[in-house]
């Protein structure tokens, strides 16, 4: 792999029709974090998960930001373009399909950035606790970006402390906008997650891989 790579785990899949997940871990996680969470929303799915090359205050995140909820746009394009040839490469390495991504919180940013800026990399995703990660629409791409019907699952929290409701309704509308199938499901919750998260999970990647077999 080029310098692009990603300290990274990848577990192979034990199952034939099971979809690749790509895991994004939260503030503070690596990519060891969300293995378990992988292995119980998609047995026998492939793992593929990157550690964030962003520290803040030796904590790593997948992006820079200037305040809790307000993003340095500038680097989240970076790191999304980034993180999209690491997956592309990781892939190929691999020898697996364009993974659904798994993100949380930071992770989901990430992957919700990559959504739509690089959406062929993707084959869907669940984004958990999102918020939108870019105000303005990509420079030299499109003001939409073809998400071609792509499933996505968002998963908020009511009670969440950081990602206001308005904001996680205005990414769903974002992703529909761009051709995505969204799935928002506003969950009695705050930024944490809950057993709901993983069996509303669970039950929609059961459903994207069946109608994909």
């Amino acid at each position: 792999m080029t310098e692009s790579t990603f300290i990274h785990r990848f577990e192979p899949a034990t199952s034939a029709g099971s979809p690749p997940l790509l895991l994004l871990h939260g503030t503070g996680g690596d990519e060891n974090d969300l293995l378990g969470l992988g292995k119980m929303i998609s047995p026998g799915s492939a793992l593929l998960s990157p550690r964030g090359r962003v520290l803040e205050h030796g904590m790593p995140r997948f992006f820079r930001r200037l305040a809790e909820g307000v993003f340095d746009e500038e680097d989240v394009r970076r790191r999304a373009l980034e993180l999209g040839d690491f997956v592309t490469e990781a892939s190929k390495q691999y020898g697996i399909a364009a993974p659904v991504a798994v993100g949380f919180s930071n992770g989901a940013n990430i992957a919700a950035a990559l959504l739509l800026l690089k959406p062929d990399v993707l084959a869907g995703a669940i984004l958990l606790r999102a918020m939108v990660p870019l105000s303005d629409p990509p420079e030299n791409q499109p003001a939409k970006p073809e998400l071609g019907g792509k499933p996505i699952l968002l998963l908020s929290g009511q009670a969440d402390p950081i990602v206001p409701a308005s904001n996680s309704a205005r990414l769903a509308a974002l992703l529909s906008q761009a051709g995505a199938g969204v799935t928002h499901k506003v969950l009695p919750a705050g930024h944490q997650l809950s057993q709901a998260d993983v069996t509303l999970a669970r039950d929609w990647i059961g459903s994207v891989a069946a109608e994909a077999a």
